[in-house]
């Protein structure tokens, strides 16, 4: 079993632009889902090609499907700078006191104390620099009201078309505002869909969890372990803990629906906090304490979402060494790709289990 050091450019495939996923599907559930299941015991996993709606064959009466119930803010707003050029602010945290911490564009261009203003005629005043890309905005008025009047839902940068719904953006049961980007994973469920799974006894619970876009970047450096992610803003209930310990008690699975889920419940194992900010950054080999199984879609090359699903592969499967795992991951996107599933956060679904 290999025990060198795990390299950035270890985790990299190519990408044809053609299967990344420009507009969702519809409905929502008529995405594709690949099984990869590793209960078989067979290496490669045996793979299950099916629309997403089928996930209600994959789940079994006792299992407990875990969401994460964050709701994306219209968090880019576009206005003029002085002089009359054109300025973007993308909010990623709330500071208090109408002050946010953001992305502003083009920030060379924007001393402290410049203004940009909106076509609302609200603006805000950018301030210090707060890290190497972001720096701190206030507004004029209540923050909330303006992203309201003239905020955009934050696509990401490789979807190149801005007119899907911006709902299409949000789960059926975000809840919580305060995300960057959406929890993707969600965005294939339906109310129909999840309906059928109550039925189904298939259990629910929540975590909450606000997307930052660090955990969308891809990895910097050399070496995987020279990589930090940012802090996240995490809650997880009671109840939510208490549905966990009883479902794996019972022999049931606790199913996360996408990486950020993951994250949470893996920080809630380890941590008596029931909120509070998480950096959680896993990464072959990790001993998942809560979760086994997981919903995501097909993630960025070199992207730290990417290592945490080859770590889940990992420790699924009892067996592999880190790269056998990344090997055995990216077989299955290969698998995907001459399948023609799509990528990324409009894309197709994988459930490991």
């Amino acid at each position: 079993m290999s025990s060198r050091r795990l390299r950035i450019d270890d985790f990299d495939y190519e990408l044809p632009p053609a299967a990344i996923a420009q507009s969702p599907a519809e409905p929502r559930d008529s995405s594709r889902l690949l099984v990869a299941d590793f209960e078989a015991g067979a290496m490669p996993p045996a793979l299950r090609h099916r629309a997403f709606h089928e996930i209600t064959a994959e789940l079994r009466p006792g299992d407990l499907l875990v969401v994460n119930d964050t709701r994306v803010l219209p968090a880019r707003l576009r206005g003029t700078r002085p002089g009359g050029g054109r300025g973007e602010v993308l909010l990623l945290r709330a500071m208090g006191d109408r002050r946010w911490e953001a992305l502003v564009r083009p920030s060379r261009r924007l001393p402290p104390g410049a203004r940009i203003t909106f076509p609302s005629g609200d603006g805000v005043e950018v301030g210090e620099r707060l890290t190497d890309t972001t720096r701190a905005v206030r507004f004029d008025r209540d923050p909330e009201s303006v992203m309201a009047t003239s905020g955009e839902m934050p696509l990401p940068p490789y979807i190149h078309g801005r007119t899907a719904d911006p709902d299409r953006y949000q789960t059926v049961y975000a809840r919580t505002p305060g995300s960057a980007a959406a929890p993707t994973a969600g965005l294939h469920f339906t109310a129909g869909l999840l309906a059928r799974l109550d039925s189904a006894g298939v259990r629910r619970a929540s975590v909450t969890l606000h997307v930052g876009l660090d955990t969308f970047r891809p990895l910097e450096g050399t070496f995987v372990d020279e990589h930090r992610i940012h802090r996240e803003w995490y809650e997880v209930g009671e109840a939510t803990r208490r549905l966990v310990t009883d479902t794996r008690g019972g022999g049931g699975r606790v199913i996360a629906v996408g990486t950020t889920t993951v994250r949470v419940l893996e920080t809630a194992a380890r941590s008596a906090q029931d909120h509070g900010w998480t950096d959680l950054y896993i990464t072959p080999p990790h001993a998942f304490a809560a979760v086994d199984g997981m919903v995501t879609n097909f993630h960025l090359p070199r992207s730290s979402l990417l290592l945490l699903v080859a770590a889940f592969v990992q420790w699924r499967s009892g067996s592999l060494s880190p790269l056998e795992a990344r090997d055995a991951l990216l077989r299955v996107y290969g698998a995907a790709l001459a399948r023609g599933y799509r990528f990324f956060s409009f894309g197709d679904a994988m459930l490991i289990c």
